[in-house]
């Protein structure tokens, strides 16, 4: 079994790294392969909308020229996606959102692919805002009729400079539980 984590954070270790990482840990002590893939300040561009998914048929953008693809083929051969995002005026980063819309278009138009995979959001949040940065994250799993385990909160921590979120106990506890909970799950289908 394998998941891979998206980190929509331009801040290659900050926050949302953390997090992601704590959520991964628990996975790696249950014997499942992880891998982190860092979308967050890396070039990747939003939808189009030229629909060239639905009439190719391939599993891939047309847009071929960013990370695109490469990212869609993770995911494929992943049993479990993680998205995670720092807030961005109440939202996922801009990175994030392309990742979503362009690889979730191409999931729609190829038969729904990410089908039945688990998948998971995370949040690193200053203030306010979380609550819709998960839901953003989550519409890319719910759309695709995946899987999404709980945890014992909302799948967010409390931090602003790089480092704070691991002063969140309850933050920190969630991420462990989440990671707990995605194993547990992961399991169950695929054991």
């Amino acid at each position: 079994m394998k998941v891979v984590a998206f980190n929509g954070s331009p801040r290659k270790e900050g926050n949302t790294s953390i997090l992601i990482n704590l959520v991964l840990g628990e996975l790696t002590k249950e014997g499942i392969e992880t891998e982190v893939v860092q979308v967050g300040g890396k070039k990747i561009r939003g939808c189009i909308a030229c629909f060239k998914c639905l009439e190719n048929q391939n599993k891939r953008c047309a847009v071929d020229n960013d990370m695109l693809n490469e990212c869609i083929e993770k995911m494929l051969d992943a049993d479990g996606i993680i998205l995670g995002s720092p807030v961005y005026f109440t939202d996922v980063t801009a990175e994030m959102k392309a990742l979503i819309d362009r690889a979730g278009m191409v999931g729609g138009m190829n038969g729904y692919m990410y089908s039945r995979k688990v998948g998971a959001a995370v949040a690193a949040v200053r203030r306010a805002g979380s609550v819709h940065t998960l839901d953003t994250m989550n519409h890319l799993f719910q759309y695709h009729q995946m899987i999404v385990p709980g945890s014992t909160y909302w799948n967010l921590a409390v931090g602003m400079m790089p480092g704070d979120v691991n002063q969140d106990e309850e933050g920190v506890k969630t991420m462990q539980t989440l990671g707990q909970n995605m194993a547990w799950l992961l399991k169950k289908l695929h054991g």
